[in-house]
């Protein structure tokens, strides 16, 4: 007998496929946008000082091409990672689209335009408000124009807050004028929030690493930021209550003590005497310097110290920090924290014989047990293969390859200083998997897939021996 499967009247294949692909198209034109308008003459200062930066110039007369295009990677997938410096290669014009860049591929290039929709029409259609929902990753479609509005004061009212202490501190505390006063504050507190780890200095914000009153703004900006939107609105609503907190709260709060307070213990204890790093401080700068350390790790990409000077221990630690990332739907990159602590207790469950995997006192759905196994071997085989090209096509050792790659593919920004000296194919590796970093393994590939199928019979079970 034959089986005809059964299609549903009016079914169609998923319309999330669509904004998924909408997603990628639109952070693909940003780039492309930003890498046009940092190749502009305007972009660049008229004459970089010597050092590691392009001796060249693009056919417009402005940046070369690769250096542009990585720069404008970077920025709109809030990585940090740079070719050139970004204090002194580009200008006032160029540090601007930089800024542009940032604040658009960390709130999301959907959710501007979603809120730009609600603003001028007042309204949002269907397929805006599926595209709105896949940008901030909301668990259902809802009432997005009130996510969307929600993200945009959260977003610019943490950016004010922290923009307005740096540039007290940067104006009293070190004399500096009113309007660079300002300008440092608004650049790096959009840096932080957005994980991006852009800085306005050339050695980065290594000569603020006793200085608690820029480091721990910009550290409760980058975790503010790394914890998710939905997080954030759900501590907005139940902050004194939770027991209404979900499982996902729980999970990203908890998640985040335990990795912060790991990566202080683990980076502190590592770096204590290394002359290089935190040996020439006092015991609370040390301190003070291993929690920005710790906190950067999770995709913002600062630095108070140098990242090239510390052990190899210091930097698989660190390597382990970045890949694990910040919360989902927010701006910080990374596996996440969701999915590295459903796979553990996948794992403690399977070890203890259990059939159900249950979390803070809730049952986990067996859809979430693949999409969490999915994303993570996806994100393996990202930084794997990452991993395999460098160390085909350049001579570093395979810690710095694996920490320049990690960072990448992470959005974080670190790096051990070889990303400039890498060759031109290894800088476009590196342009790749930050842009599938930033989306996401599984959201880039749902978005190139050319159709989806369902499946309407199921075919018997087998059992293979794992193991």
């Amino acid at each position: 007998m034959q089986i005809r499967p059964i299609r549903l009247r009016g079914t169609r294949a998923p319309v999330l496929g669509r904004p998924g692909q909408v997603l990628v198209a639109s952070f693909a034109g940003a780039v492309v946008v930003g890498t046009l308008l940092l190749m502009l003459p305007i972009a660049v200062v008229s004459e970089p000082p010597p050092g590691p930066l392009p001796s060249d110039t693009g056919p417009w007369g402005g940046a070369p091409v690769l250096a542009a295009l990585f720069t404008a990677t970077s920025a709109v997938c809030v990585t940090g990672l740079i070719v050139v410096d970004t204090a002194t290669y580009w200008s006032p014009f160029g540090q601007v689209v930089v800024l542009a860049l940032i604040q658009l591929g960390g709130l999301g290039i959907m959710t501007f335009a979603s809120l730009l929709t609600i603003l001028l029409a007042r309204r949002l259609g269907l397929r805006s408000r599926l595209i709105a929902s896949a940008s901030v990753r909301s668990v259902s479609l809802g009432d997005v124009r009130a996510i969307v509005i929600g993200v945009a004061k959260v977003g610019f009212g943490t950016e004010a807050v922290v923009a307005i202490v740096l540039a007290v501190r940067l104006a009293t505390g070190y004399g500096a004028g009113f309007g660079e006063s300002v300008w440092f504050g608004v650049f790096h507190s959009v840096s932080a929030f957005n994980n991006a780890g852009f800085a306005l200095y050339s050695d980065n914000l290594m000569g603020f690493v006793t200085d608690p009153w820029v480091c721990l703004p910009i550290a409760a900006a980058v975790v503010l930021g790394g914890l998710g939107f939905p997080v954030i609105f759900e501590l907005r609503r139940h902050f004194r209550m939770p027991r209404k907190w979900s499982m996902h709260t729980k999970l990203v709060l908890s998640g985040t003590v335990v990795l912060l307070l790991g990566g202080v213990i683990t980076i502190t204890a590592l770096e204590w005497s290394n002359p290089q790093t935190l040996g020439p401080l006092d015991p609370a700068g040390k301190v003070l310097a291993g929690v920005f350390a710790s906190v950067v790790a999770r995709t913002a990409g600062f630095n108070s110290i140098d990242i090239s000077a510390m052990h190899t221990q210091t930097w698989f630690a660190q390597d382990v920090l970045m890949f694990i990332g910040g919360g989902p739907a927010g701006t910080a990159g990374g596996l996440k924290i969701t999915t590295f602590a459903v796979l553990f207790f996948i794992i403690v469950t399977e070890i203890r014989g259990g059939t159900a995997v249950n979390i803070f006192g809730r049952r986990l759905a067996r859809s979430v047990h693949r999409e969490a196994t999915t994303v993570a071997l996806l994100a393996v085989a990202v930084v794997m293969i990452g991993t395999w090209c460098l160390l085909i096509m350049s001579t570093f050792s395979l810690d710095q390859i694996v920490f320049e790659v990690v960072s990448a593919f992470a959005t974080v920004g670190l790096s051990t200083g070889i990303t400039h000296l890498l060759p031109t194919g290894g800088q476009l590796i590196l342009v790749a998997l930050m842009f599938i970093g930033r989306l996401g393994p599984l959201t880039l590939a749902s978005a190139l897939a050319l159709r989806s199928r369902s499946s309407y019979v199921e075919l018997p079970k087998e059992r293979p021996i794992i193991g």
